[in-house]
């Protein structure tokens, strides 16, 4: 695999391998692998190490919200604005497509907001497991279905099977 990034570690998650890549100070990539690594990149750099633990801490039920600087720089205009307000739903809440459209002052943009949602390069970080169907199912999410189901079910598992939360 070549790797974009100058640094990366990896997390063995409740849902699978994942990847964590950045360049200096930021966060810029987390990817969902299909297999345990092969190799491990050492030394881990202080920032990546903080983005390890806040995960671990996500996972054990403990954090609600990331502390970590991101790096979207390579977001345009429209990402940034659709991964910004994704970073506004509260832990434990849901939006839709159509709702974040309507944030954007743009209610004929739910297929573009899903395609901005789809290209979000900082899965769980920037939490587009978050956004549902209008009829509050669970629609597309590139780490697979299992895992946004497994993700939404891990901050509220009271609420999602009941109904979709607005914020």
């Amino acid at each position: 695999m070549q790797r974009k990034y100058a640094h990366w570690t990896y997390l063995d998650s409740p849902i699978g391998w994942l990847s964590i890549s950045g360049n200096g100070a930021s966060i810029a990539q987390v990817d969902f692998m299909m297999e345990e690594p092969t190799t491990f990149y050492s030394p881990v750099p202080d920032y990546l190490l903080r983005a390890v633990e806040q995960l671990q801490s996500y996972f054990a039920g403990k954090l609600t919200a990331f502390d970590l600087l991101l790096d979207f720089k390579e977001a345009t205009d429209f990402q940034r604005r659709v991964w910004d307000l994704l970073l506004a739903i509260p832990y434990g809440h849901t939006s839709t497509y159509l709702k974040i459209a309507h944030l954007l002052g743009d209610p004929k943009a739910v297929r573009a907001v899903g395609g901005a949602a789809g290209q979000n390069p900082l899965p769980i970080l920037v939490p587009c497991h978050r956004i549902i169907g209008t009829d509050g199912s669970l629609t597309g999410f590139a780490g697979g279905l299992h895992r946004k189901e497994f993700l939404l079910n891990l901050e509220r598992p009271d609420v999602f099977a009941k109904q979709s939360e607005m914020f």
